[in-house]
């Protein structure tokens, strides 16, 4: 059993940072040199939170997707395995359900170009949205050893290309993509009572100046004297990612019971997405590729930012294939001592007449107990729970108010909370979240959240929208 000591001033600090009012988001965005190079099993965002009687999870991948990124848009692969990991309880990190996404796409109608067909006449064209493939889902769940199919060949929501290709290939009238790619087309209920599921385009939730934090951390509000040329932007605004969106009955994933109000180690879930390929992948000479042997996890998200700005450039890669059970083994010392602190040093953002002069670096960059018993939910603030395992999952007590870090909430209710999540764990890393507030002066998403399942906002449109956009 791990028992840290708690910094109490701290904590209470913390639980108020984090609770600030804002737009919840996560970021892993091409965070690591290996997953950089395979952005379709790049896990991007995970959010997951309690929504009346569900679990709502939404698990995000393929990063920085243009819109208008034709003619070959933006898809999820058929040759990854994604899947939605949950843990149940204080003892364990290991699987107690698993929910497994695994994709097929129908190749293209082939036909004869020189024959002039009229299209759409399935192959020769020029546009791959006339061309017949369409790409569907299967999710098998695993529970207690047993495999379940859950649901098979859904319908992946196609990408927003514009309005000639919504009102002539999907068949809508005026162009209203919005409401088509939410319809019961592609929302559906899987067997079993295991709620709903939605997989497609979205507009990609996370908001942060992604420019200038890669800049040597040089965010604007961190710096005294910013340049004229130095106003906050969204990097993320106008691009899309692919999510798989689960809306699941609280009684399905607390072992088959409601949960009770209040705290409790026992209704607490460890949250994690991943994406694994084959370890054998042959490429034949009619280009087709094939994988081998067993999976292999190649990418993963749990709480937000963990591989961008904890763990060190030389392990990053080493992060994405591990367990979240092996965590505080193989990377406690970059919770412990965060080298996001040492770097803003050597910046000079703790100089004198800098915004981050009052702290002390030499205290923030060295036996940073209190992140590790803030992301564990130990503060009395957070419910003060006994947990004994630490790992990358987002945590969530399913009888407590879903405010960040007991899960994270994309849209506001009665029962959960938003929080502006880049602004918040700069302020604890930074900080130590003392009442200070260190952002990056980006405040909200660029799209508005939908107030209802799958909640992120609708996929830019490729021919009159995107990043470019004034």
């Amino acid at each position: 059993m791990i028992h840290r000591p708690s910094r109490a001033g701290a904590a209470l600090a913390v639980s108020v940072a984090l609770s600030a009012s804002g737009l919840a988001a996560a970021s892993s965005h091409r965070e690591a040199p290996a997953i950089a190079r395979d952005p379709a099993a790049d896990n991007t965002d995970l959010h997951a939170w309690v929504e009346g009687g569900n679990l709502v999870i939404l698990a995000s991948y393929i990063p920085h997707e243009e819109p208008a990124g034709g003619p070959n848009f933006h898809g999820f692969s058929d040759d990854v395995l994604y899947e939605v990991h949950i843990a149940r309880g204080p003892s364990s990190l290991e699987d107690a359900l698993t929910y497994q996404f695994r994709f097929s796409t129908t190749a293209y109608r082939a036909s004869d170009p020189a024959g002039l067909p009229a299209p759409p006449s399935g192959g020769d064209e020029l546009f791959s949205q006339l061309a017949g493939a369409e790409q569907t889902y299967t999710i098998t769940k695993l529970e207690g050893g047993a495999r379940t199919v859950i649901l098979a060949d859904a319908p992946v929501a196609p990408p927003n290309i514009g309005r000639r290709t919504n009102q002539l290939v999907y068949g809508i009238s005026g162009g209203g993509y919005p409401a088509f790619a939410t319809s019961s087309k592609f929302l559906k209920q899987m067997a079993g009572g295991e709620g709903r599921a939605w997989v497609g385009p979205r507009d990609d939730g996370f908001y942060a100046d992604v420019g200038h934090g890669f800049d040597l951390a040089g965010m604007c509000p961190l710096l005294a004297a910013p340049s004229p040329s130095c106003t906050p932007r969204d990097s993320l605004a106008g691009h899309n990612v692919h999510t798989l969106a689960l809306e699941i009955p609280l009684a399905k994933v607390n072992g088959g019971a409601a949960p009770t109000p209040g705290p409790s180690d026992q209704q607490t879930l460890g949250i994690w997405a991943s994406a694994s390929r084959r370890k054998v992948r042959i490429l034949r000479a009619n280009g087709q590729e094939d994988g081998l042997g067993p999976w292999v996890q190649v990418s993963r998200v749990g709480l937000p930012l963990i591989n961008t700005w904890i763990i060190g450039l030389q392990d990053k890669d080493k992060y994405n294939r591990a367990h979240p059970r092996d965590d505080l083994a193989n990377f406690g010392a970059y919770f412990l001592n965060p080298i996001l602190v040492r770097d803003a040093e050597f910046a000079g953002l703790y100089r004198a007449g800098q915004p981050l002069a009052a702290f002390d670096p030499g205290a923030l960059k060295e036996n940073r107990t209190d992140l590790i018993d803030t992301f564990s939910l130990k503060p009395a603030s957070l419910g003060g729970h006994d947990l004994e395992t630490f790992g990358d999952v987002l945590r969530i007590d399913l009888g407590m108010p879903s405010a960040f870090p007991n899960g994270r909430a994309l849209v506001p209710g009665a029962d959960h909370e938003q929080t502006d999540i880049t602004d918040a764990l700069l302020t604890l890393l930074l900080t130590g979240a003392t009442g200070a507030t260190a952002g990056d002066g980006v405040a909200a998403n660029d799209a508005l959240f939908l107030p209802t399942f799958p909640y992120l906002a609708t996929a830019w449109e490729g021919a009159s929208q995107g990043h470019f956009t004034p």
